[in-house]
């Protein structure tokens, strides 16, 4: 007997194995068939895009991932070659997302002062949006009335004259422990004396201290609880998110770990925030403490939140939000 025939009895007589074949190609030509649709509607709408708006210079494009490609080891550079060839102002798509490249300094003002209010919000980030509670910090919260609130809060209880002048101390005592470390270096005979790390452990000492009320370094020098996690929020922020670029792939930065080394992060980072709030009102309302001496940020925060003194109600994960920001200033400076 013939091979075909013996394959064509096999399959008439074994009913099973005929209906899972018959259900796997199915599939198969299903998948095909949505597969060549999807891209059949996105060239469609780039089309159709790009014929009805007056949109910037831009690179050609490779499908699905965009531009990504022409961003090289130092993007910077590339961005730089890419505007001297297609001018200040073009447009890239970083894999699904359109990004506005602006390399002019009179197209920047003219962005600012002009239309100030359109490019004020920050992007939405995988990072951001698990580490921030939600973007209701003030760093990467969307332009409106709440992020205008905390801004002015920030303005006026950190940044103000009155404000920078009682942290005075603060910036005295921590010039005094640099002068201190350089100091000593010298007396032992170090060879060499890293300057720019010990001017930036004193800045971001002098930031902890003002905004938190505790240092960003332990008394031996090494990195404290707080720097530890300060570097870990840096790591995050940076890292490659596959959602960030392709939406419609958010799924992947699940299945590879990245969402659950978010969580992870952020877990920590909200205990430590709980315990900090927590130790400043224990010790705001001890026996021992001056209730109304303002010591750092967080007393200030705690004070309007308790005094009503806003104009919306601060929950409390939004107090952990803006504290969060204060600790993202100091990882800045890392």
């Amino acid at each position: 007997m013939a091979i075909s025939q013996l394959w064509k009895k096999y399959l008439w007589e074994d009913q099973g194995f005929t209906t899972l074949l018959f259900h796997e190609y199915s599939f198969f030509l299903s998948v095909i068939l949505l597969l060549f649709t999807s891209l059949f509607l996105l060239f469609i709408n780039n089309k159709s895009s790009h014929g009805k708006l007056n949109l910037p210079p831009a690179p050609r494009r490779f499908p699905i991932i965009g531009n990504l490609h022409q961003l090289g080891k130092f993007p910077h550079r590339s961005l730089q070659a890419l505007s001297d060839k297609y001018g200040p102002l073009m447009l890239l798509n970083l894999g699904q997302v359109p990004t506005l490249v602006v390399s002019s300094p009179d197209l920047v003002a003219e962005i600012v002062n002009t239309h100030d209010v359109v490019f004020s919000s920050r992007p939405k980030t995988m990072a951001t949006e698990v580490l921030f509670y939600g973007n209701n910090d003030v760093a990467f919260a969307p332009y409106g009335e709440y992020w205008r609130q905390m801004r002015r809060i920030c303005v006026v209880e950190l940044l103000s004259l009155k404000r920078v002048q009682s942290f005075q101390f603060v910036r005295e005592e921590e010039a005094e422990v640099l002068l201190h470390q350089v100091r000593n270096a010298c007396l032992y005979d170090e060879t060499t004396i890293n300057l720019s790390q010990m001017l930036s452990d004193a800045s971001n000492n002098i930031i902890s201290r003002c905004i938190l009320g505790q240092s960003y370094k332990a008394e031996d020098g090494s990195l404290s609880n707080l720097g530890k996690l300060s570097k870990r929020v840096v790591v995050d922020l940076i890292a490659f998110s596959v959602g960030d670029f392709f939406p419609s792939l958010k799924w992947v930065d699940v299945v590879r770990g990245f969402v659950a080394r978010l969580r992870s992060t952020f877990r920590e980072f909200d205990a430590f925030n709980n315990r900090l709030v927590q130790e400043h009102k224990t010790m705001k309302s001890s026996p021992n403490g001056d209730g109304s001496e303002i010591k750092d940020f967080v007393d200030v925060l705690l004070s309007l939140q308790e005094d009503h003194k806003l104009d919306f109600e601060l929950s409390h994960d939004q107090l952990k939000a803006v504290i969060q920001a204060g600790l993202f200033l100091i990882s800045n400076t890392v």
